[in-house]
């Protein structure tokens, strides 16, 4: 065997001294920590011996130094008084042995009578406990299990240990292990008003969930800023042309996330179709946030709206109007449409069965195998449903609530207070899902809202109505862990809602025969001459009221030209009368009830409209030119150094144009979306961007 060379014996050797001394140098790292009691028990020995040459025949040495170790022992007794108490009381004990040893040895010498012994029992000992005392302190265990500095234990939760932390900007969460057999997650909701106060951040700011699986495990969430107190513009569409089986966003959470509904059922994932019960007092925010939802469901290409508000009429309604099927808009005709929706659901179910549907899905809209057509989910949104209900009977939901799901059909009731009242008990059970804003008191949160969720720490009634769009989404599809989080709805300009209207008005579906059918049965002239509103910016003239007598064919799409002949025949007739039948409390005669023999009624009513128009009727130019002509107009302000404007900027260089407010207030939204114009935070009233700050 060959020998090596001595250049490689070199290297092993160097290697070999350089771990050596890495050993070394691991061992003085670990072993340092632990060294200063050593070296103060091996110093006080070391320093007795000259103490005793010279102190050993002196009194007052002797008295001096008794008096020093007394008062090290007091200071130290003194200043361990903000640490624990083994602390402070183990310090004390090594101080006063360590002098009074140290008094001993310089008087009578380190190795008289058994000083001797003592030291090198002692010294070694106090040392010893020392270290021991430190290696507990570090004991990884307790740090992990608990990092809460004693806050759990001040508020009553001892022995309560953190197993798990998220910490985000403005959001922290704690999974916590309770003791078993001493707490329980009721105990954490009850202790979260003191966390609160202890954390110095508002009530509502600490919410506790239960864990489903164990009564000793709970989530502690924190937030200690309101991330939701500056409104939150609607950013248009979240699915434009998409299916309403997916989200409609209606706004965000406390961390961003957003905030959306599910109205179909998804089998994929065991969810089932919501019916919606949507609560909060005046002034909460409660309307605008529906009128958000409805935007997001009139962008879906597989969905039809009946809409009722026979309190409100158009006031709350108005600008989605032309967007909805059937707009029910006073007593009778939203108790029609009751009648309608209770006929619609046996006929829908039989469709589905049919055609092999368990449950309404996307391709119930969609041309069938054999050539039929499709048919849309239905959306029955009743706002202010509590007239309604005083004004029929309080059971009026139930049965379309307990059976329009397996039709296809959400049901959404929106009201002021759902209380026992106001509400049958069985028809809040079976809307399932709520959308509360802020409300007057805790009872009255309490009629949306589940104990559990109230328990986690959702509180609307803090709110009241001081903090518009502040809400709580307990519904279908909407993890847990979010019920008791507060989010804020979307605020939407009626620029926007004008133009989601117009936009996809050829996206927006019709409504199928099957229902249509049911509808004209059940409700009559309500459904049939049902009051159709024009598109924003087709025409100024009032709405029209369609006859339908082909229920396969009354809802073809809105035809632009019909409505441009119409604008100009109501323009020729500029002298009209209004006859109002005193038979027919809606102003209108059912073909059946017709008398060809009778003599007419007389007017009762003569209303002048305007004087016959003189000279050369209004040009009225075409939509592309028309929105030319706008984008013309926002130069000329901007080149007139203008920095806001508002729609009525525009209308008194449209109306020569022949285009009215609703279409104007949808080219702004337009603008807007562009970037060409910027919120301001007034109504009405926009910021003009550059062209270069918009691309």
């Amino acid at each position: 065997m060959s020998q090596p060379a001595p250049e490689q014996l070199h290297e092993e050797h160097l290697r070999s001294a350089h771990g050596a001394g890495g050993v070394v140098e691991y061992l003085l790292h670990r072993v340092k920590p632990h060294l200063p009691p050593w070296l103060v028990g091996a110093g006080t020995g070391l320093v007795s011996l000259p103490a005793h040459h010279y102190w050993a025949d002196s009194a007052a040495a002797t008295a001096g130094l008794t008096l020093a170790s007394i008062a090290l022992t007091g200071v130290t007794w003194w200043a361990g008084k903000p640490t624990s108490a083994q602390r402070r009381l183990h310090s004390a004990i090594t101080v006063a042995a360590g002098t009074s040893w140290f008094t001993a040895a310089a008087i009578a010498g380190p190795a008289a009578g058994p000083l001797g012994g003592l030291y090198f029992m002692g010294a070694p000992a106090v040392a010893l406990s020392w270290n021991i005392r430190q290696v507990l302190r570090r004991n990884p265990d307790a740090t992990s299990a608990s990092g809460d500095g004693g806050l759990l234990e001040k508020v009553g939760l001892a022995k309560t240990q953190i197993t798990r932390s998220d910490v985000a900007p403005n959001k922290a969460t704690f999974d916590l292990q309770l003791p078993r057999g001493e707490l329980t997650t009721d105990d954490v909701t009850k202790a979260a008003p003191l966390l609160a106060s202890a954390l110095d951040v508002p009530k509502n700011a600490i919410r506790v969930t239960a864990d489903p699986d164990s009564a000793s495990r709970a989530q502690l969430t924190v937030v200690p800023l309101d991330l939701l107190k500056n409104t939150v513009p609607y950013p248009g569409p979240s699915h434009p042309g998409g299916s309403i089986a997916g989200p409609v966003a209606v706004g965000i959470y406390e961390d961003g996330t957003v905030a959306a509904l599910y109205f179909p059922g998804d089998p994929a994932t065991a969810r089932n179709a919501m019916h919606l019960l949507i609560m909060g007092m005046t002034g909460s925010g409660k309307s605008e946030g529906g009128m958000t939802a409805l935007a997001e469901v009139l962008s879906r290409r597989d969905v039809v709206v009946w809409a009722s508000d026979p309190a409100k009429a158009e006031q709350t309604l108005g600008p989605l109007l032309p967007a909805i099927d059937w707009a029910a808009l006073d007593i009778q005709s939203t108790k029609a449409m009751i009648e309608a929706i209770k006929a619609a659901i046996p006929a829908r179910t039989a469709w589905l069965a049919k055609y092999g549907y368990k449950q309404w899905e996307p391709a119930c809209a969609e041309t069938q195998a054999d050539g039929s057509p499709g048919m849309p989910y239905l959306l029955a949104w009743f706002e202010e449903a509590a007239k309604t209900i005083r004004e029929t009977d309080e059971d009026v939901f139930t049965g379309i609530a307990q059976e329009a799901r397996s039709a296809g059909i959400s049901l959404v009731v929106s009201m002021q207070r759902a209380s026992h009242t106001q509400v049958a008990t069985d028809t809040r059970a079976s809307l399932g899902s709520s959308w509360c804003y802020g409300v007057r008191n805790d009872r009255d949160a309490g009629f949306a809202l589940d104990d559990e969720v109230l328990d986690a720490g959702a509180a609307p009634h803090l709110w009241k109505d001081k903090k518009p769009g502040y809400c709580y989404l307990v519904a279908n599809g909407i993890p847990e862990t979010f019920w008791p989080t507060p989010a804020r709805s979307y605020l939407t300009p009626r620029e926007h809602l004008d133009w989601v209207v117009l936009t996809f008005a050829e996206t927006r579906a019709a409504l199928d025969p099957v229902t249509a059918e049911a509808a004209a049965r059940a409700a009559g002239r309500h459904f049939t001459q049902r009051t159709r509103y024009p598109l924003p910016g087709t025409t100024d003239a009032q709405p029209r009221e369609t006859t339908v007598t082909d229920h396969n064919h009354d809802h073809e799409p809105y035809d632009q030209a019909d409505e441009d002949d119409y604008a100009d025949e109501y323009e020729q007739h500029a002298i009209g009368t209004a006859v109002h039948d005193e038979d027919d409390e809606d102003g209108r005669t059912d073909e059946a009830d017709i008398d060809p023999e009778r003599e007419l009624p007389e007017a009762t009513h003569v209303v002048q409209f305007a004087e016959p128009p003189q000279g050369r009727r209004r040009e009225r130019i075409s939509p592309a030119r028309a929105r030319q002509v706008m984008g013309e107009i926002l130069d000329e302000f901007e080149a007139e150094g203008r920095t806001t404007v508002g729609p009525k900027d525009f209308m008194e260089h449209c109306d020569r144009h022949g285009r009215g407010r609703s279409w104007v207030s949808g080219q702004v939204a337009d603008f807007i979306l562009a970037g060409r114009l910027a919120e301001t935070g007034e109504p009405g009233e926009y910021r003009i961007v550059r062209e270069d700050e918009a691309a």
